[in-house]
C-alpha cells in the first residue's frame, strides 16, 4: 500500500490531480464555516438538537445547514434538479433523445438544462428554510428584513452554485466524481465529532458491551456494502466465427458483467432529498397565520418526526428509486442489439428480442437483490438505535454506502491512473 502511494506522488500528473482536488475540497469546507448575516447561534444549536430530521439533513452538506453558512443547502437542489430531469427523460422523447442518442454534445446540453434548473430550486429551497427558521418560538434568523431576506437568499443560492462549479472542476481536472466527493467530504467531517460524542458515552461495564456492538455493527455494515458493491452477476457471451479472406475472427467466449448495485449510491441520495421535502415543507407551514393550514402541517410534520413511518417511506423510496436509476443507465434492448451487431449472442438464447428479455428478466433479479440491501441501508441507524440506545451519524447506512462507494470509485480511478503509466511495475 505504502508503495502505491510513493509511485502515487512520483507520477507528476497523478499528483496534480490528487492535490488539486484535495485543495478544491478544503475550500469547500472553508465555505461551510462561513455564516450568513443575522444568525442566533445559540436557538439554532438548541434547533438542531431538538429536530432529528433536519440532523439528517445536516450531513449531507457537512455542517453547513447547522452553521446556517453561505453552503447550507450544500449540492442538494442540483441533485434534486437531477431527479426532475431524469423523471422527464421519462415522459418527453424528444429529452430522451437528447440524453441517449446525440452523444456528448446532447450529455453537455443536458447537463446544462440541469445547472439551469439547479438556480429557481436553490433560490426556492433557500427561502424556505430561511422563512423557516425566522418563524420559530425562538428564531434563529432576527430583524429579517426584506433586503436582508433577499441578499440571504442571493448569498445560499450563489454557494450552491459555487458547490456544483467545483463539483465539476474535481470532475474534469481532478481525480473521482466531484459531487460525490463533496458530498463525501461533507459527511467525514462530521464523524471525529460524533465518534467522541459517542465513545464518551463510556462509563461502565454495561456501557463498553453496548460499545462493541456498536463497533461489530459498524464493521459488519462496511464488509457487506464492500461485499454488495463489488458483486457482479456474470452472463455468458459467445462471439460468432467469421473468415475475412485467409483469416479467421472470432469464435471466443466471455461474459457480460452485471453489477449487483448498478445504481451504486445515487438511490439514497434520491431518497433522502425525496423525503426530507414534505417535513421541510410542513415545518415551514407550521407558523402560517392560517389556522387550518397550520394544524394540517403540523399534522405532517409530526407524522414524519415517528421513526417507525419515517423508517417505512424512506425504505420504500429507496428501493423504488433502485429500480427506477436502473432502468435509465442499463437498457437490456440496447445491449442485446449492441451484441448482435457484434456477432455476440448468449448460450441459449435467440439474438434479438429473446436476448432482450432475457436480460431484462436477470436485471432485474438482480435490482430487487439490490433494492433490498439498499432499503435497508437506509434503515440500519433506527435498527442500531434500537438495539445499542446509541443516536449517531456513524451507523447511518446512507453516510456509510456513500462513504465505500466513493473510496472504492476512487481508488479505481487512481488504480486506472497507475496502470495506464506503469503497467509492470503496478
Amino acid at each position: 500500500m505504502f508503495e502505491k502511494l510513493i509511485r502515487i506522488f512520483k507520477i507528476k500528473d497523478l499528483r496534480e490531480r490528487m492535490l488539486y482536488t484535495l485543495a478544491l475540497l478544503v475550500v469547500f469546507r472553508i465555505a461551510a464555516h462561513i455564516p450568513v448575516p443575522g444568525v442566533n447561534a445559540e436557538n439554532l444549536q438548541k434547533f438542531f438538537e431538538g429536530n432529528q430530521l433536519f440532523g439528517l439533513l445536516d450531513i449531507f452538506t457537512g455542517g453547513g445547514l447547522a452553521r446556517l453558512s453561505v453552503v447550507m443547502m450544500g449540492v442538494g437542489p442540483y441533485i434534486t434538479a437531477s431527479i426532475i430531469m431524469q423523471l422527464l427523460v421519462m415522459v418527453f422523447p424528444r429529452l430522451a433523445e437528447l440524453y441517449r442518442e446525440a452523444g456528448e454534445a446532447g450529455r453537455r446540453k443536458f447537463n446544462q438544462l440541469t445547472r439551469y434548473l439547479t438556480i429557481p430550486l436553490a433560490a426556492l429551497q433557500s427561502y424556505a428554510m430561511i422563512i423557516m427558521l425566522s418563524r420559530l418560538k425562538e428564531p434563529v434568523i432576527a430583524s429579517l428584513t426584506p433586503f436582508n431576506l433577499v441578499t440571504t437568499i442571493m448569498a445560499v443560492t450563489a454557494g450552491t452554485m459555487f458547490l456544483m462549479w467545483i463539483g465539476e472542476l474535481i470532475s474534469e481536472n481532478g481525480i473521482g466524481n466531484g459531487i460525490s466527493l463533496i458530498i463525501f467530504a461533507g459527511i467525514i467531517a462530521g464523524y471525529p465529532t460524533s465518534l467522541a460524542q459517542t465513545f464518551a458515552l463510556v462509563s461502565g461495564p454495561a456501557d463498553i458491551i453496548t460499545m462493541i456492538v456498536f463497533i461489530i455493527i459498524a464493521i459488519l455494515l462496511i464488509l457487506g456494502i464492500i461485499i454488495v458493491t463489488e458483486g457482479q452477476r456474470n452472463i455468458p457471451v459467445s462471439f460468432a466465427k467469421r473468415i475475412r479472406g485467409n483469416k479467421m475472427y472470432g469464435g471466443a467466449s466471455t461474459y457480460l458483467p452485471l453489477r449487483v448495485n448498478m445504481a451504486g449510491m445515487i438511490p439514497i441520495i434520491f431518497g433522502m432529498s425525496v423525503i426530507l421535502f414534505p417535513g421541510m415543507i410542513a415545518n415551514f407551514l407550521a407558523g402560517s397565520s392560517i389556522v387550518w393550514l397550520a394544524n394540517i402541517a403540523q399534522s405532517v410534520a409530526g407524522i414524519f418526526e415517528n421513526q417507525l413511518f419515517y423508517a417505512i417511506v424512506y425504505f420504500v423510496l429507496v428501493a423504488a428509486f433502485t429500480f427506477f436509476y436502473t432502468a435509465i443507465i442499463f437498457e437490456p434492448r440496447n445491449v442485446a442489439e449492441n451484441l448482435q451487431k457484434q456477432g455476440g449472442f448468449i448460450p441459449g438464447k435467440r439474438p434479438g428480442n429473446q436476448t432482450a428479455e432475457y436480460l431484462t428478466y436477470v436485471t432485474r433479479r438482480v435490482t430487487l437483490a439490490s433494492a433490498i440491501f439498499l432499503g435497508f441501508m437506509a434503515v440500519v441507524p433506527f435498527i442500531a438505535q434500537s438495539l445499542t440506545h446509541i443516536q449517531t451519524i456513524t451507523l447511518s447506512g446512507a453516510s456509510l454506502i456513500i462513504i465505500v462507494s466513493v473510496i472504492l470509485e476512487t481508488m479505481k480511478q487512481i488504480r486506472a491512473q497507475l496502470v495506464m503509466r506503469d503497467y509492470e511495475g503496478f
